[in-house]
């Protein structure tokens, strides 16, 4: 089995994926926006209904943001993470700067 950060919390509740504040997509991946600071959560996107499997939590499938400290090789290695609107956008909340 594969082992990967969980998305423990996310307040994100316009995504499809966000059911009563966790997210239920199988695995996310963590991209940079325009502002190489704002490390988005690139699986984020409304829809009409939210939906993801319900008997899971999201894990960190992959990591983009190259100057986060928890970045070894585009993977995470947070022990998990957390996810909230920041600046108008769906950010990881765990980012740390190196």
């Amino acid at each position: 089995m594969i082992e990967m950060p969980m998305v423990t919390d996310c307040t994100v509740s316009a995504c499809a994926y966000n059911l009563s504040q966790a997210c239920k997509a199988k695995a996310i991946t963590i991209g940079e926006s325009k502002d190489p600071q704002e490390p988005i959560c690139d699986t984020f996107f409304q829809y009409s209904t939210h939906t993801g499997i319900k008997d899971i939590t999201a894990g960190v499938g992959a990591c983009k943001m190259h100057d986060c400290s928890f970045n070894e090789e585009l993977e995470c290695s947070a022990q998990n993470i957390k996810v909230g609107m920041k600046n108008g956008n769906a950010d990881c909340l765990t980012f740390k700067k190196r």
